[in-house]
């Protein structure tokens, strides 16, 4: 079986899922936290050298108050115990975060960028957590950075390969995963994916389990990925 280097997965479903157990929204994404750490270790035993999750876009700040200050303490409770229980370092897991992470409450700005700091040696595994994130927002911000340096005489000319590094993320993903039942790409990675493969699935983000990336991955290697050739 052919395993991808990088898959991203757009996690989603999870308060359909909390309702469907008669619970408040939020409870579903405490769920679907405890299923990304499940997800590490599926990928670590796949081969799969590289993660990139969108767990939090920037329309998703349009949300009710009180889910979105939930998220936030989510997160902030989700890094600490992972901290606590060393399954980053032990697994020699890099973290980064991509967005416009200064949107972020102090709190949870404060821990990410402490894990980031202390995984940036970490070489084995590589997670991305899309934070207060969007794909149009991603290439605004790169345009930006390029005006300002044009400005300073520090760029005469912009190719693909030079827009990419102005980019929150250059590495792209082989594969794109979404979970929930939903059929499109809600501003996910515009640029990095013009030739990755898409897979849809049903399944509410707290249902996935390995059998259903296996079966994913099984399907991607059957693909012929032409690249427009």
């Amino acid at each position: 079986m052919q395993v991808p280097k990088h898959i991203g997965i757009i996690i989603d479903g999870n308060r359909r899922y909390a309702k469907q157990l008669l619970k408040e929204p939020w409870n579903g994404h405490e769920i679907g936290a405890e299923n990304v750490e499940n997800l590490f270790s599926w990928c670590s035993e796949l081969g799969i050298s590289e993660l990139t999750l969108y767990t939090f876009s920037m329309q998703n700040f349009k949300r009710p108050e009180k889910e979105v200050s939930y998220l936030m303490d989510l997160f902030c409770h989700f890094f600490e115990r992972e901290k606590t229980k060393n399954t980053i370092k032990d697994n020699d897991i890099k973290v980064n975060f991509i967005g416009r992470i200064h949107l972020l409450p102090d709190k949870v700005q404060k821990i990410i960028h402490q894990v980031a700091e202390e995984t940036k040696n970490n070489q084995k595994f590589i997670v991305n957590f899309a934070m207060a994130y969007g794909g149009r927002e991603e290439v605004i911000d790169g345009v930006n950075k390029i005006i300002s340096e044009a400005k300073q005489d520090k760029i005469n000319e912009v190719t693909e390969e030079t827009f990419s590094k102005y980019l929150y993320m250059q590495h792209e993903p082989d594969l794109i995963i979404r979970t929930g039942g939903e059929k499109r790409t809600s501003n996910f990675l515009i640029w990095q994916s013009w030739y990755s493969e898409w897979f849809f699935l049903d399944k509410l983000w707290p249902e996935f389990g390995k059998e259903d990336l296996v079966k994913v991955l099984e399907q991607f290697s059957q693909r012929e990925r032409r690249f427009g050739k």
